[in-house]
């Protein structure tokens, strides 16, 4: 199994001890170590650099991070970025969250920012990881624009438009989630296997009330989609792993 999208950043001193259980289980984990608070990519990198190899990396900038417009950030974010290109597997996760930008100018700073870094995965080559919230719609015209390759990670948007995003060439990534919210199972309902990523999006989207998640429960999502597919798990398992390898260039 792979789960194609986790923040082992955030378990902080007990990084080593989940990454040692996860290994037992999986393959690989794609990790989304993005900018976000007092979680500085920089840190983050550290910390994790070590188990490369069996952890893919991507970079880049959280929108809730993006609302407060600080472009000094951005630009040491960025060049980061730039000194590891030839280390990380896309850029991101960017995007756009309207749930918890407060006005209009934070949506701005958010849109402004995610632009930038779009611009940015179109200089490097890669692709992107998307984080959208109640602008999933905006968020993919923009990709759209640029011509990225682009992950939707965590997608809880409408079946209808997870549709038009896959139709388009750009996975979506169902995550662990799918225990407890209706929407993901419409989205996999109306979705074809082929465009399908299972991630844990750890340690949030938990299947188990009152734990925190942990990549090796991405097996809860691939069963899930199984029987809302009516597949054998290990068919689930073939594909969406095959799925994740092929868009982001994974030498597993």
């Amino acid at each position: 199994m792979i789960d194609a999208h986790a923040h082992f950043e955030f378990y902080k001193k007990e990084v080593p001890q989940v990454i040692e259980e996860c290994r037992k289980e999986l393959k690989a984990v794609v990790d989304s170590i993005t900018e976000y608070r007092k979680t500085h990519v920089w840190k983050s990198w550290e910390l994790l650099k070590p188990y490369f190899g069996f952890l893919f990396p991507t970079l880049g900038y959280h929108p809730n991070e993006a609302r407060r417009g600080n472009w000094e950030k951005v630009k040491r974010v960025e060049d980061f970025i730039w000194e590891h290109r030839n280390k990380i597997v896309a850029v991101g996760e960017i995007g756009l969250d309207y749930h918890y930008a407060e006005n209009e100018a934070q949506r701005e700073n958010q849109r402004a920012i995610f632009q930038h870094f779009l611009e940015l995965a179109v200089e490097l080559k890669l692709p992107v990881v998307i984080h959208a919230r109640d602008a999933e719609r905006e968020a993919f015209e923009l990709v759209q624009r640029y011509g990225v390759n682009a992950y939707f990670h965590s997608f809880t948007g409408s079946p209808e438009l997870a549709k038009e995003i896959a139709e388009n060439d750009h996975p979506i990534g169902i995550s662990t989630g799918i225990v407890f919210i209706p929407e993901i199972r419409k989205t996999v309902e109306a979705l074809e296997l082929e465009d399908i990523l299972v991630e844990t999006d750890s340690p949030y989207m938990s299947p188990f009330r009152g734990q925190r998640n942990k990549p090796c429960y991405v097996r809860m999502a691939i069963e899930e989609v199984a029987k809302l597919k009516g597949l054998e798990f290990n068919e689930v398992e073939r594909i969406t792993e095959k799925n994740t390898v092929e868009f982001f260039r994974l030498e597993v």
